[in-house]
């Protein structure tokens, strides 16, 4: 590994005029900290004190290659002028830390500059240690002195416009650059932002199947890239597929020569996801055996291959994904307590796109857009049919079941129809007709489907009851108790009653079908 360091040149300590100590000069001497290479960094007014330098270090320490780096400061003492400066020096930096390291030397500069410097680092738009140099003390030392030192950083008011311009950056790559009017989404992707940033712990995204939580865990990816959070690739595991004897070698790896599987090495997707994320999608689909041994490798941070005596260690970040309530996991077993404990350290719920109905608008946008570059043509609504388009898809009577998937395909329909590059009203009359006979269908069979789970035969009920216990079974499952889902079913009827004890009929009414809280609230 190469060291790198990188600081100011010292107008006044490197012209060596009252010490024979010269900083920049003296922190390429060292034999036990040998520097590859020096960015210094200079204005156009000191280039002639630059090139001294460089030519005094490479006369000292032939092995350092000095860059000079010309960085005009109209004040050196302005914390925007240079914070702005030094920001811009890293994102336009091309740092290696697979071969390299990097030092911030502090020695050098003005205070601002040092601040500065602390604030870059911290946040890691500069992956460096920070390094103190020092003047002589004594023989034992005549190269003066190195620190690298770790400071707790404090925080500085004056510069936090820009952190909170970065962040809106963030947040507006968490989105795919698609504003919201949505709060609580909104509020989702500001708290995710700063944990992707901040924190390298698993995360977990809840939501419905189509809300997007697979793209959301690719630009949570970018961002960390971009951070410098994570240096490897996104390894994309859909867990339904991790079932059987092949399993765990898919998962782990696996050595030859294991005896009832195939005889092929495997490195395994833990492997594959070194240094980079794993994401392991619809985790709760995961066998429990494979769930405890991902388990003990983000305790322990190592893990067993398939057939190996040998720890192999292991350091990706995980991001996992459920369409499943996290009661429902828990109090069906479906995912193991240890696991689901360490996993709700950062959980976030999406919201479905029926609960977005305020960014109907822009997601439409987004779509058109999408469908348009893959067809290779413009398309444009007719305004009666963009209007038509939009009560439809805003009326609270829409299920958009399929939620983004939904709108993504009938934006496609529509734009792959569409004679001359105009969307017709009659167009999205027959797309409204389409949709509407899709969701109709597939809520008889998800209505077949969940009766199914607390009766034995739903075909014995009346169909005009079928969709009618369907809604309170779901109205159960998505209530903490008998009484919150009595309230929530009879909260317009309850008005015109003297007694208003909802859990008492809810109760009545389940025992018509010989069903009880307990059976359709957990399914069983």
């Amino acid at each position: 590994m190469r060291n790198v360091v990188i600081g100011f040149l010292g107008t006044i300590l490197d012209q060596g005029r009252r010490h024979s100590w010269r900083p920049s000069v003296q922190i390429c001497a060292h034999p036990d900290f040998p520097v590859d290479r020096l960015e210094l960094l200079h204005d156009h007014l000191n280039l002639r004190l630059a090139e001294k330098v460089a030519r005094d270090i490479t006369a000292l320490s032939p092995r350092t290659e000095v860059r000079l780096v010309d960085m005009e400061l109209k004040n050196p003492w302005d914390f925007q002028e240079v914070y702005g400066k030094l920001y811009d020096f890293a994102e336009s930096y091309g740092f290696d830390e697979d071969r390299e390291h990097y030092y911030v030397h502090l020695t050098t500069g003005t205070h601002v500059a040092q601040i500065c410097w602390f604030l870059l680092t911290e946040s890691r738009h500069i992956p460096a240690r920070l390094l103190q140099s020092g003047p002589p003390e004594g023989k034992a030392a005549p190269d003066g002195t190195i620190d690298i030192i770790d400071l707790d950083l404090a925080r500085y008011n004056a510069l936090q416009r820009r952190f909170e311009t970065a962040a809106r950056e963030h947040s507006y790559m968490l989105r795919g650059g698609i504003p919201t009017r949505n709060a609580a989404f909104h509020n989702v992707i500001e708290r995710l932002e700063q944990v992707v940033t901040r924190s390298d712990e698993p995360i977990l995204l809840v939501g419905e199947a189509g809300v997007g939580k697979t793209t959301l865990a690719q630009r949570i990816h970018e961002l960390k890239l971009q951070r410098r959070r994570v240096k490897g690739r996104l390894v994309h595991v859909n867990c339904a597929g991790m079932q059987g004897q092949h399993a765990m070698a898919a998962l782990f790896g696996q050595r030859r020569n294991v005896v009832g599987l195939a005889g092929t090495e495997r490195a395994g997707f833990l492997s594959e996801a070194e240094g980079g994320v794993l994401f392991l999608d619809d985790i709760d689909l995961l066998p429990h055996a494979e769930q405890a041994l991902l388990l003990d490798a983000l305790e322990r941070g190592s893990y067993y291959p398939v057939g190996s005596d040998t720890a192999q260690s292991c350091r990706f970040h995980l991001i996992a994904t459920t369409s499943r309530d996290l009661s429902v996991l828990s109090q069906q077993g479906i995912l193991r307590p240890d696991l689901l404990a360490r996993l709700a350290l950062w959980v976030f719920h999406l919201p479905p796109l029926r609960e977005r109905r305020e960014d109907m608008e822009v997601e439409l946008a987004y779509e058109l857009e999408k469908a348009e570059r893959s067809l290779g043509c413009k398309i444009g609504f007719n305004v009666d049919a963009r209007a038509r388009y939009l009560r439809f898809a805003r009326d609270p009577a829409m299920p958009w079941s399929g939620n983004y998937r939904d709108l993504s395909a009938s934006a496609r329909r529509l734009c792959t129809l569409a004679e001359r590059g105009r969307i017709t009203l009659p167009m999205v009359e027959a797309e409204i007709l389409a949709l509407t006979h899709q969701w109709a269908a597939m809520r008889r069979d998800g209505d077949m489907a969940l009766l199914a789970e607390v009766l034995p035969d739903p075909t014995n009920v009346d169909e005009f009851d079928r969709a009618q216990l369907a809604a309170v079974v779901r109205a159960c499952r998505e209530s903490s108790s008998l009484s919150a889902a009595g309230r929530r079913l009879f909260a317009l009827s309850r008005k015109e009653k003297t007694s208003q004890n909802d859990a008492d009929r809810l109760r009545k009414y389940l025992g018509r079908f010989g069903l009880n809280w307990e059976m359709v609230s957990s399914g069983t």
